[in-house]
């Protein structure tokens, strides 16, 4: 656990970096900041809304020290008397449902058994899937991990594809993107490899995504902005049943406001909706599966 302190300064110095950067490329709203104390520790929720882009957008930072709890052990498979964790998590959501939500995890968690990983990834989810966007956005997390090991993006893509996945509508949450846990500084992988990686992904995200936040020019219809609520709805719906970070944050005592406020602003559940053939909505809901070769992908 002793490097955690320094961690947490790296990760609080790149909340402001990615904060700046947002800012920038929306071009009207500032991220407020909330600093929050508990007894469990203390951290920085920054929140902005109703931009030109982002209707709604979080960067969190936190670090926080408390007694490992049975409940713990049975979300984290582990045993300890004590753990210390310290990351940031981000989400953006957009106005115009031709601009995607964005998310990035980056986080070290430490037990006083001596255990200790990194855990995180950057993902994607368009309300409306366009190909050639989801291949660019795959490209570019691939050849961040290939700056560290060439297994890294195969094996954290299908980690991606699993997690983000909702088991009760059979589909993905979006395009997935990487997602990985238990990363654990070892022989195969030095701490200060995978120190540069998360990093590497914190640093990228905003650029990532003020890329993306270009399609903001592209106007959009109401049924079009009618199927974005639906899938935000989707949205809630895994962070709110099958996210472990969500469970793990509320069970740990955290702060409840910079734990949900991944959730968008507004959202819509129709009962069995059902989408027309040929539709965007069907097009979508079609390439809404695990292990798609985004990077090869050819529309058929």
């Amino acid at each position: 656990m002793e490097n955690i302190v320094q961690i947490a300064e790296t990760f609080s110095e790149l909340q402001g970096e990615i904060c700046r950067q947002i800012e920038n490329a929306d071009g009207k709203e500032k991220f407020s900041s909330d600093k929050w104390e508990k007894e469990i520790g203390n951290g920085l929720t920054r929140v902005i809304q109703k931009g030109n882009v982002i209707e709604k957008g979080a960067v969190n930072f936190s670090f926080v020290r408390g007694k490992f709890s049975d409940r713990m052990e049975n979300i984290l498979g582990e045993k300890a008397n004590n753990y210390a964790a310290t990351g940031i998590s981000s989400i953006l959501h957009s106005g115009n449902p031709w601009v995607p939500t964005i998310h990035l995890n980056v986080r070290y968690f430490a037990l006083d058994n001596k255990v200790s990983w990194f855990g995180g990834g950057i993902d994607l989810t368009p309300s409306i899937i366009v190909p050639e966007e989801a291949a660019w956005f795959h490209r570019n997390i691939k050849d961040i991990c290939d700056r560290f090991h060439p297994g890294f993006y195969p094996d954290f893509k299908k980690w991606a594809d699993d997690y983000y996945f909702l088991p009760h509508r059979n589909e993905t949450r979006g395009i997935g993107g990487i997602f990985f846990d238990r990363l654990k500084p070892c022989e195969k992988y030095e701490f200060e490899t995978l120190m540069g990686f998360v990093v590497d992904q914190a640093k990228a995200y905003p650029l990532i995504y003020a890329e993306l936040m270009k399609n903001n020019t592209k106007p959009y219809t109401e049924k079009e902005k009618r199927w974005q609520a639906l899938r935000r709805g989707r949205y809630v719906e895994f962070n709110l049943v099958n996210d472990r970070g969500t469970k793990f944050g509320l069970e740990s005592n955290g702060n409840t406001e910079s734990i949900l406020v991944s959730l968008p602003a507004t959202a819509a559940w129709e009962y069995d909706f059902k989408a027309e053939p040929g539709s965007f909505e069907e097009k979508t809901m079609q390439l809404l599966k695990k292990e798609i070769d985004w990077i090869g992908f050819q529309a058929k």
